[in-house]
């Protein structure tokens, strides 16, 4: 995990309710859409992401162990506002970047130095295999 809880808890509480709603809008990042497993809530998450094939990539600053991630991975996918599209996604996959996943050069700077090397990789359901 790269980013410690303080800033985890702080981004939930304040930043993602000023900065989320134009998050979806912004190149490089969305707004992922999950219920709560437990709670069965609705929740909007801000993410930053880049396409790798017909799969969306998300960045996980926090570690794999949030419950955003445990919430997507439980139900297989959720929603994702990408610019004005609501896209459903589905196939949640939890990696590590090992070097080889092509991340966009100035990402893949900021994650390093951010020591960020965790990733979910979900894939559109129109492209899904059946």
């Amino acid at each position: 995990m790269a980013l410690n809880r303080g800033w985890a808890n702080f981004n939930r509480a304040v930043g993602n309710r000023i900065a989320g709603p134009m998050m979806a809008r912004m190149p490089g990042f969305g707004v992922l859409h999950h219920r709560g497993r437990k709670s069965g809530r609705e929740y909007q998450t801000p993410v930053k992401l880049f396409r790798h094939g017909d799969d969306y990539v998300i960045t996980l600053p926090y570690g794999a162990g949030t419950d955003w991630v445990k919430n997507v991975v439980a139900a297989g996918g959720g929603d994702l506002a990408v610019g004005r599209r609501l896209v459903h996604v589905v196939k949640p996959t939890l990696f590590k970047d090992d070097g080889t996943v092509p991340i966009p050069k100035v990402l893949r700077m900021v994650l390093a130095r951010m020591k960020v090397t965790e990733f979910i990789s979900l894939t559109p359901e129109k492209y899904e295999s059946k």
